[in-house]
């Protein structure tokens, strides 16, 4: 058996193996989470009419765990009846252990905390400091993102690592604001960084990472509109978090390849930052704070504008796609086809920021009668 063959073979077992877990988990999730307080209620600004389970993010976090216990199982117990391409990686994989428990365990704190914010509302500034607190000391053991020339300090790449893992986990809170939305965008981030850190000879991040994608697509089944299963803020502050810290400890670039592939995080994450920043000046335009939800983000402007809640979520998710898609070619660029890709991934930018601020028919003069506003289903914290 050739060795793409038995990578393939375990790249479907590993996506299939979260999606199985996910969904089985997911149903559990429905039929208990309103006995344990976890109940999403409509209301204020959010766009759901019923009242929905809160525990897709125990679901996405159990499956995740169970399924690096038992890797990490077969790989200490089990290393010498591995197939040959797996035998050759496990030393390395070993070696790697004590960076994933520190990572998952970081993250599966930061679920915590989101968990209790489901059941008691918690504000912004606990949220922030522990976030704060649990990206330093990622940057603290070590996990930095790697920077060039005179950027290239670790109290410099330490910061830049903070605020990338705090803005993602943040970006993705926000992000968790329709059906299907942050599952959907995580999904597409998870493979698209998979295959980016694959082409340049990288394996073990993109295995978490298809076991990530695999487990959100097992939830979308419960959380595709209608939603009967919200990820709440435990699951989008958890797969901001780790995706965050999964692209910082993964390999983007080789010194046999260009150092552009560096960027293909940027890309990749460009609309949900993109989303997230824009939703915060408009707050803070408008004098209100930051972190108090409302309905400002790109989804609900789509809405607004005629769209569906599901067809809002395939114009984000294809733009995401779209935006993503150029980091995958990074690693063969210089420096002027990486500009190009920038300069795709701006067009695109400025095409969701057309359709973000183009006025709404209702707000024309020539429309006597408002459109109607398609509702949105959305988490506690949109």
């Amino acid at each position: 058996m050739s060795d793409a063959l038995v990578w393939s073979i375990i790249a479907v077992a590993l996506g299939a193996s979260g999606f199985v877990i996910a969904a089985f988990l997911g149903s559990v999730a429905r039929r208990h989470a309103p006995r344990w307080g976890l109940v999403d209620r409509p209301g204020g600004h959010k766009g759901h009419r019923q009242p929905t389970p809160l525990g897709g993010g125990l679901a996405i976090w159990s499956t995740m765990l169970l399924i690096l216990i038992a890797g990490t199982a077969l790989v200490v117990v089990g290393g010498n009846w591995l197939p040959g391409p797996l035998a050759r990686h496990v030393a390395g994989a070993l070696g790697q252990l004590g960076r994933l428990g520190l990572i998952f365990g970081l993250a599966s704190l930061i679920m915590v905390m989101g968990l209790v914010d489901d059941l008691k509302n918690l504000d912004w500034r606990p949220r922030l400091a522990i976030q704060l607190g649990c990206a330093s000391v990622l940057a603290w053991s070590g996990i930095r993102i790697t920077l060039f020339g005179v950027f290239a300090y670790p109290a410099i790449e330490g910061t830049v690592t903070v605020l990338w893992i705090v803005g993602l986990t943040n970006a993705f809170n926000m992000l968790d604001n329709m059906d299907g939305l942050a599952a959907s965008v995580g999904l597409i981030a998870s493979l698209l960084f998979c295959a980016a850190q694959v082409a340049v000879g990288d394996l073990f991040v993109p295995a978490l990472l298809l076991v990530l994608a695999g487990a959100l697509a097992g939830f979308l089944v419960h959380n595709r509109a209608p939603a009967r299963l919200f990820m709440g803020d435990a699951g989008s502050n958890f797969l901001g978090f780790l995706i965050g810290a999964l692209t910082v400890v993964g390999t983007f670039t080789r010194p046999e390849y260009s150092p552009c592939s560096a960027l293909a995080p940027l890309f990749v994450m460009a609309v949900p930052l993109y989303d997230m920043t824009s939703v915060i000046l408009i707050r803070l335009r408008e004098g209100r704070s930051p972190f108090k939800a409302d309905r400002r983000h790109f989804s609900h402007r789509l809405v607004a504008r005629g769209l569906t809640p599901p067809q809002a979520v395939w114009t984000i998710d294809l733009v995401t796609l779209a935006g993503g898609l150029g980091a995958l070619l990074l690693h063969r660029l210089d420096w002027s086809g990486a500009a190009i890709v920038l300069a795709q991934t701006v067009c695109l930018l400025g095409v969701v920021a057309i359709l973000e601020f183009a006025s709404a028919p209702s707000e024309r003069e020539d429309v006597q009668t408002p459109a109607p506003i398609a509702e949105a289903a959305g988490s506690p914290k949109a």
